[in-house]
Parts: C-alpha cells; sequence; structure tokens
C-alpha cells in the first residue's frame, strides 16, 4: 500500500511547540483541549504563521520527540513492502531540518514533501491511505479516494466519531487497527 503520513500532530505532538510558541511571542495560552475545531479563532492569521514559522526553525524541528510507537509502526509498515510518502505542511525552507529529524529518530521512508498542498502531492503520487492530524486533509482525502487515519485530538475527535476515518490514541493501537488494511494491500 501506498501510506502517506504527516508530521506535526501526527508523528509527534506539535501542540505543546505550536503553544509554547504563541504564549512566548503573544502572551496567550492555548491549551490543548480547548482547541476543539480546525480553526484557530484566538489569533489573528499574522500570528498563525509566525508561531507556525518558529515552530519549523532548525532547532525547533530538531527537538521534538516522536510519539510513543510511532517510528516502530512506521518502520514495521516500511519493512512490510509499503510505500511510505512522509508530507508535510511546512515551507520547503523547513526541507532540510525535517531530513535530519527523520534520520535521528531512525523513521524508515520512501520520500519526503514539504508543501502547503500534500493531498496535490498525494494523488500525483498514488497514495492510498493518509495518516493526518487534520479534519480538512482527512476529508480532502476521502473526497480523492483515499482512506484516511488519524491520531485522534480534540479537533478531529468528530470525524473519527463519524466512523469515516480510522483513529486511535496512540500510534500501537493505530498499527492494530490498520493492521488488517495493511495485510490485505501487502
Amino acid at each position: 500500500m501506498r501510506i502517506a503520513i504527516d508530521i506535526d500532530s501526527t508523528l509527534h505532538h506539535y501542540w505543546d511547540q505550536f503553544s509554547h510558541a504563541v504564549r512566548e511571542q503573544f502572551g496567550i495560552d492555548m491549551p490543548y483541549e480547548g482547541q476543539t475545531s480546525w480553526g484557530i479563532t484566538r489569533l489573528e492569521l499574522d500570528q498563525i504563521k509566525a508561531a507556525v514559522l518558529y515552530t519549523h526553525s532548525d532547532e525547533v524541528v530538531a527537538a521534538a520527540e516522536p510519539y510513543d510507537g510511532a517510528v516502530d509502526v512506521v518502520n514495521s509498515w516500511h519493512e512490510a513492502g509499503h510505500y511510505i510518502h512522509i508530507t508535510s505542511h511546512r515551507s520547503d525552507t523547513a526541507f532540510d531540518a525535517t531530513t535530519r529529524w527523520l534520520e535521528a529518530i531512525g523513521l524508515r521512508y520512501d520520500d519526503l514533501h514539504c508543501s502547503f498542498d500534500k493531498l496535490t502531492r498525494c494523488r500525483e503520487l498514488g497514495m492510498e491511505l493518509l495518516v493526518d492530524d487534520s479534519p480538512v486533509n482527512l476529508e480532502g482525502a476521502l473526497e480523492l479516494g483515499m482512506m484516511g487515519a488519524t491520531i485522534i485530538h480534540p479537533w478531529n475527535r468528530e470525524l473519527v466519531a463519524s466512523g469515516r476515518v480510522i483513529g486511535a490514541a496512540a500510534w500501537p493501537e493505530l498499527g492494530l487497527a490498520l493492521a488488517p488494511l495493511l495485510h490485505r494491500a501487502a
């Protein structure tokens, strides 16, 4: 199977980095559990862009800790012969830092793409499954005929509850939930 995997809030807990940047730069608290929709309405667009730019700096990217089990699950998929496309809503200036981070955590993959239009790239590469936290991206993947899966967050709980995407609280459980699907595709 051809699997596309997001990074922020999918391979690591990005919200802590983002909320820290917002608190430091603008003095605004952004509690994780309070972010129940995809839109960040408590910030102006320029504030969001500044916080994201900071969190995608070389030093912050390097400091990210992958979720427990994420690397093991993705590496097991790669070892089973699945094509792994890492895709992130990051500017191309974050590509080198992202590559170094993936190498440092030992994640095996076939392709890395940093852009603001991951669905177009997924369609070009013939991706069959998108693992992402964004309900917007997951809905878009479904519309393009891909399957969707996610680590459950406050902003995507409703989509998981709808049964349209596979969700789990942690990577080991997500790996187990996707195992029958991936086994059939292998």
